[in-house]
């Protein structure tokens, strides 16, 4: 039986401007567990005292773990030199890394407590939580406006996320440097507030958080914590990351879904699309920007052969609809989608192009004669992004009309007139109401709200209403000459010699 190697731990230590209690609180390692510590990271953050100097006197007497002192030229920020140590953690092929701060505020007595759960494989992070007993905490010099704001903070915070840490605030954790190269921490603030947004990252992954008791120190070191702005932070954190799930804002370092989330029924406009869709005999269907093929396979259900087309392979698509092509439309429609659909879908594809119309051109040369293309696009005029731009706080969101990745905004005015540019008849446009749903969930507000948006949009859909789902068709000055498929606009369009024209002409 093959004996699986130990992790290879690493200590993380920060530091600024800790010279007087560097050394000691690197002494306070247990003997007994130094022999385990594969490397000690010292980071000096552009300290104005000797604490790089310390660092390296420690770290050169005899029997101490291999380590490695480093000094940044610039101040990073908390965050910022942890960024640095993890990267570093992660270069030097660490398993596990400790984040130990140099002014020996937290023991290093509990480190081989702080490492044991993720070995056991119970977790992904150890924290160490001066809450867990919370006398314990004003008994160690904790003071009490500090203690009030921890408990205050650590409930909203476990209200919003949902999760239940007796302390959201402890700079004594473990990570397992596999789960950190999986989560966007090179995204995070340089700031104090680090901690929380990798708290947040953690969760959102799924990812698994213990909590040990720890013995609560406050001595003489200083405290470069602005506590009110470190509030104001760590709250600013948790709502925009619940309104980020939303869809509102962008928060760069909660990762966006690969795959559109369809629900079915939900007034969307993938909602409407399937129902107009659900009307027309089964054909074949070109499916444009399918995602994971969870419409694909709404539509394979109903009858319809259906070729889904994405610029990324999402894991299942290909199980979910009859055919996948992958390729990035913004390069133009490829080849290998073929010829002669009955209907080409295009669920909120066209806002993400830079050239729209060539795209919904080209279309028009892989439809069958009386073939149909349905379109939705997000609808700029909506009341939201007007009051917006109104009020000069025009920003992108993740998702929605505002949604970062779009490169095209549509009215119902714009989206007709380039449909007819590139050749179509517009058969029908309707309007959705705003998915509010998506922001409320299905409770009796998002209902009821739901129900007022799509009134409005029947009596106002240029204002309220939230996206435009069009059903085209090529034009009708269309003819057969010789057996072929001849768009007579295409045909006027072009630029003839002479003796072409004279051909043409049939003379």
């Amino acid at each position: 039986m093959t004996q699986t190697p130990a992790p290879r731990i690493g200590i993380l230590v920060v530091a600024y401007n800790a010279e007087s209690t560097l050394e000691k609180t690197l002494d306070r390692i247990p003997a007994d567990f130094r022999s385990r510590i594969a490397e000690i990271l010292i980071l000096d953050d552009a300290s104005q005292d000797q604490t790089f100097t310390a660092g390296c006197r420690w770290s050169q007497l005899e029997g101490r773990p291999r380590s490695v002192v480093m000094r940044h030229t610039k101040n990073l920020g908390y965050g910022g030199n942890q960024k640095a140590g993890y990267a570093l953690a992660m270069e030097r092929g660490l398993d596990i890394v400790v984040l130990l701060h140099g002014d020996g505020q937290y023991a290093p007595e509990l480190l081989p407590e702080m490492v044991a759960p993720i070995e056991r494989g119970e977790c992904e992070a150890v924290f160490g939580s001066r809450m867990m007993d919370s006398k314990g905490a004003l008994k160690g010099g904790m003071p009490m406006y500090k203690w009030l704001g921890n408990r205050i903070l650590t409930r909203c915070e476990n209200r919003l996320l949902g999760s239940d840490l007796t302390e959201f605030h402890s700079g004594y954790r473990a990570y397992s440097v596999d789960a950190l190269r999986r989560l966007p921490v090179d995204r995070n603030t340089d700031d104090f507030d680090f901690d929380t947004q990798i708290i947040v990252q953690l969760l959102h992954a799924g990812m698994r958080i213990r909590e040990i008791p720890i013995p609560t120190y406050y001595g003489d070191e200083i405290c470069y914590v602005n506590g009110l702005r470190y509030a104001k932070d760590v709250m600013k954190d948790v709502i925009e990351y619940r309104l980020a799930l939303k869809g509102f804002g962008t928060c760069p370092w909660i990762p966006k879904p690969a795959e559109y989330a369809f629900k079915e029924g939900d007034g969307s406009s993938h909602s409407v699309i399937l129902e107009k869709m659900s009307e027309l005999p089964p054909g074949r269907v070109l499916d444009l920007g399918c995602s994971g093929g969870l419409f694909a396979e709404r539509l394979e259900a109903l009858g319809h052969v259906v070729t889904g087309v994405d610029y990324i392979e999402v894991p299942g698509v290909r199980e979910r609809c009859s055919r996948f092509v992958l390729a990035d439309l913004e390069e133009g429609l490829p080849d290998e989608v073929g010829e002669g659909y009955d209907y080409v879908v295009a669920g909120d594809v066209i806002e993400h192009l830079s050239r729209p119309e060539r795209v919904l051109t080209q279309l028009r040369q892989v439809l069958r004669p009386g073939g149909q293309v349905l379109v939705s696009v997000p609808n700029f005029g909506h009341w939201y992004s007007r009051l917006r731009v109104a009020l000069g706080i025009f920003d992108y969101d993740r998702r929605g009309i505002l949604d970062e990745t779009h490169l095209r905004f549509f009215t119902r005015g714009s989206l007709r007139r380039t449909v007819r540019a590139a050749g179509y008849d517009v058969l029908d446009v309707a309007a959705t109401g705003a998915p509010f749903w998506s922001v409320l969930g299905g409770g009796p507000l998002s209902r009821t709200l739901g129900a007022a948006s799509r009134l409005l949009t029947r009596v106002r859909p240029t204002v309220f209403g939230y996206q435009y789902v069009a059903s085209l068709t090529p034009h009708a000055a269309q003819t057969i000459i010789a057996g072929e498929h001849i768009d007579v606009q295409d045909l006027l369009n072009r630029q003839f010699t002479p003796a072409e024209a004279t051909q043409q002409a049939g003379v």
